[in-house]
């Protein structure tokens, strides 16, 4: 009996007691996500500056974060599926140093050409999450994993905090191209702290959660073979950009020859789209693992993560152009005022991330989806009604974050805790290709509401209207509004699976 009780007491300390070098690895993880995602909001206060300095429309501009997040997108389940195969810590070195080389590049850019390909470098290297996510899967026992994605999740919020404060600086006194050398020698030091004390290697056992009938022996990732699915990745690459480039023609021009360009873009798009599922369907061992589409808690989970990404990427070029347009189309301020506006929603989400995993181990996954839904339709709501001071637009945000953090933060540990293990890295990789995918429409969808409606300002030029910020406060609660019956949703399968 006594021994029978200290083997149970030495497996519940082998499966809750986290070790120095475990919090350490977390720690550095934590820093590479927090380098790559500074990049994401650093340029956000000086977006109206590129555009003046390369003479482009607000459609144009955007593609400097959707290229980037169309690459990351694309690229992460590539990234997830070469660290399940060949070695997660060395796929995040080599993501990493194409980051490094992307980010010198951006800081010699001197037209929008070069901008965008340094930006599409850039991309690469955010697709180093899935391999980061998953050696943190390694390290951390089960009961604690929620703790350890939750901070992992509140070092992008940090990173976006830094970035937009930092940034805002830098782009004040020195020039949008010094935001990008800036991060050069931090991404150096983290590069070389993940060679020098990140382990890798399984140190738990844990059996695949998927209830679904599927045979995973199946899906052969063992497989060892170096095999790609390119067909897969074009498809797919075809089927984001036509849709961002339809969306982008949607702002240029609504004449009927452009509308023809339009419907041949969207049209594209669909098929690129059938086609890949085709070819995804038929492959061994395919880019995009839809099997994983079709477990009824991974699925509302992606789902989620789309939502929250369309949302937050809308909002940030948004109140970045309200800030800086001139008084009465918006509040006339610098890139240091759009920096400290968008601060409380960026302090909210960091916060509400930190806090949520703790909140995860009390109540479970669901609930704070639930209650995130709720907030972040009820700052929306706000947003839309009251947005003619910078105070009010403050508030507001800071209670939309809020509601997305915990949206975000607990569909991320559903999507970590409820994939096969084996199969985390493509698993991540398909919640972070959604999520990309989001945050690359979102500053679209803003383009298309900002440049369709214009309002001429005397010799100072066109800026978007009062009605463009209205649709983006709308559409932010129409997505808080879907993320809530999703939520429920989840809740109604995991109670019919109790029972």
């Amino acid at each position: 009996m006594v021994k029978n009780i200290r083997k149970n007491n030495d497996l519940i300390n082998e499966t809750t007691i986290v070790s120095r070098h475990a919090w350490l690895t977390l720690t550095i993880l934590s820093s590479t996500l927090l380098t790559v995602f500074f990049s994401e909001t650093m340029l956000l206060p000086a977006i109206p500056d590129i555009i003046i300095e390369f003479n482009i429309s607000y459609g144009t501009a955007a593609w400097i974060f959707s290229a980037y997040l169309i690459v990351a997108a694309v690229m992460t389940p590539v990234a997830g599926r070469l660290s399940d195969l060949y070695g997660k810590k060395k796929v995040l070195l080599t993501m990493l140093g194409i980051y490094i080389a992307g980010l010198i590049a951006g800081g010699f850019a001197d037209n929008i050409i070069s901008l965008l390909i340094s930006r599409i470098i850039q991309g690469v290297g955010l697709a180093a999450i899935p391999a980061a996510f998953s050696l943190l899967r390694d390290t951390f026992p089960p009961a604690k994993l929620s703790i350890a994605v939750g901070v992992f999740g509140s070092a992008y919020s940090a990173g976006s905090v830094i970035g937009l404060l930092v940034g805002a600086t830098i782009i004040q006194f020195f020039g949008w191209h010094t935001t990008f050398l800036a991060i050069v020698p931090f991404s150096i030091l983290v590069t070389i702290l993940i060679v020098r004390y990140v382990k890798e290697g399984a140190t738990l056992e844990e059996k695949p959660l998927l209830k679904e009938k599927n045979d995973h022996s199946k899906l052969n990732i063992k497989n060892k073979s170096l095999h790609i699915d390119i067909r897969g990745i074009i498809s797919l690459s075809f089927t984001i950009s036509f849709f961002l480039i339809a969306l982008t023609l949607i702002q240029i021009d609504t004449s009927i020859n452009s509308m023809q360009q339009i419907i041949g873009a969207f049209a594209i798009s669909a098929i690129s789209l059938s086609f890949f599922v085709a070819i995804e369907r038929k492959m061994e061992n395919p880019f995009v693992n839809l099997k994983l589409l079709k477990d009824k808690i991974l699925l509302p989970s992606y789902i989620l993560l789309i939502a929250t990404g369309i949302t937050m990427f809308m909002i940030y070029p948004a109140i970045v152009q309200l800030v800086r347009s001139p008084i009465p189309l918006g509040f006339g301020g610098s890139s240091v005022d759009a920096a400290n506006v968008q601060l409380p929603f960026m302090i909210s989400f960091l916060v509400f991330a930190s806090v949520t995993p703790f909140i995860i181990n009390r109540i479970g996954s669901l609930k704070p989806i639930i209650i995130g839904g709720m907030v972040s339709l009820f700052g929306a709501v706000g947003l839309f009604t009251f947005h003619s001071t910078e105070f009010e637009v403050s508030v507001n945000l800071a209670i939309l974050a809020s509601g997305l953090s915990l949206t975000m933060t607990a569909a991320w540990n559903l999507v970590v805790s409820m994939s096969p293990k084996e199969y985390t890295g493509i698993s991540v990789g398909v919640g972070a290709l959604l999520l990309f995918i989001g945050m690359a429409i979102g500053p679209a969808l803003a383009g298309v509401y900002m440049a369709s409606h214009e309002t001429v300002s005397g010799i100072q030029g066109s800026y978007p209207s009062s009605n463009s910020y209205n649709l983006v406060f709308i559409t932010a609660g129409v997505l808080s509004a879907i993320t809530i019956v999703f939520s429920l949703l989840l809740k109604r399968i995991t109670s019919s699976r109790v029972k």
